[in-house]
């Protein structure tokens, strides 16, 4: 009986992603520059920007809660903290953190933190083209909160509930969001499917002084109403929803040597689909070397060729560190480095 149960909540699950990708996923023909959020779709983990951001269908790794929170749900150590740092393009910076915490017999709790930063500039206008004293800037912020746990030894599920927030000097949107993904591990030589939709949410329309103004209907001062307090209308936009599905499968695996592939294949709400492939090998679980390629067969794509590598030592005997490196070619836009440190305990 159990197992019959357990089998109706899979069926149950993967049919209320299949309703809301076609309900929501290819609504839209019209995409490119639809939507809000894009700092949500940098990928974290240098391990994954190493492999293409192909990480849909790996768990474990505490970097799962981002591709797809059910990966986390096969972490083994009592608790994990990550954090991620890249210099992002035109000086921007990006900063990714998460902490997870496995308890025993409930499952696995974790939060994400998101933050995207653009440098300050002066203020320019056309009677002041150098500046007029004054500085702006934008950011971005998410943060997340989630749940994930193994149903069975072969499949897991995990959701992450999200607070999003965009600034550009005096005029903010926020909104909420949600992850759900789930991922199974067949009999067949323990290939790994998983399948994730992030993002999926609230709208989001910016508010603010800076659209504010006062207005004189007839453009005289001495007549009628003058500086009537007025705003600009802004739209809504949708947040930056991505349904992906992956594939993932050791194809070495000895004593020593492990070799992972991963593809995934990417489908946005704002942009055409594309493909994501990665490729891990690592000695003894301690040395690790990646490559990948990202945006395969995307439209006008500035992904491409990524690669890098990392380290993980035990300094005690429930106490490891994690150093890992990647690397991405954006084409003409040039390339982006992560660094980031990890803590498993």
């Amino acid at each position: 009986m159990k197992g019959i149960k357990n089998k109706i909540l899979i069926l149950a699950l993967v049919l209320g992603v299949a309703s809301v990708s076609n309900a929501q996923l290819f609504r839209s023909t019209s995409k490119v520059g639809t939507t809000a959020g894009q700092f949500l779709k940098i990928n974290p983990g240098a391990r994954a920007v190493a492999m293409g951001g192909a990480l849909t269908s790996i768990g474990s790794d505490i970097y799962s809660v981002y591709y797809n929170p059910a990966g986390i749900a096969e972490a083994t150590a009592n608790a994990q903290v990550a954090f991620n740092h890249a210099n992002w393009l035109a000086d921007m910076s990006y900063d990714f953190a998460a902490g997870a915490v496995n308890i025993e017999g409930l499952g696995t709790i974790f939060s994400t933190l998101t933050a995207f930063n653009v440098p300050e500039e002066k203020v320019r206008t056309f009677q002041n083209p150098e500046g007029d004293g004054r500085y702006w800037d934008a950011g971005a912020l998410e943060i997340g909160v989630g749940y994930a746990r193994q149903l069975t030894d072969r499949f897991s599920f995990g959701l992450t509930a999200k607070y999003i927030h965009e600034s550009i000097w005096n005029t903010a949107a926020s909104g909420f969001a949600m992850d759900i993904g789930m991922l199974y591990r067949t009999p067949f030589n323990d290939l790994k499917i998983g399948a994730s939709i992030t993002n999926y949410g609230s709208k989001m329309q910016l508010d603010g002084r800076d659209i504010q103004f006062n207005y004189d209907p007839n453009n005289d001062i001495n007549s009628g109403p003058n500086n009537i307090p007025s705003k600009y209308t802004t739209r809504e936009f949708d947040l930056p929803m991505l349904f992906r599905i992956g594939l993932s499968m050791d194809v070495v695996r000895n004593r020593y040597v492990r070799v992972t592939t991963s593809v995934d294949a990417v489908h946005p709400n704002d942009n055409t689909e594309y493909v994501n492939s990665g490729l891990e090998f690592a000695y003894d679980e301690s040395f690790f070397v990646r490559a990948g390629y990202k945006q395969l067969f995307m439209n006008n794509e500035e992904g491409g060729l990524t690669f890098g590598g990392g380290i993980k030592a035990s300094l005690a005997s429930n106490f490891k560190i994690v150093l890992d490196f990647g690397y991405a070619d954006y084409g003409r836009l040039k390339s982006v480095q992560f660094f980031d440190v990890g803590l498993i305990f």
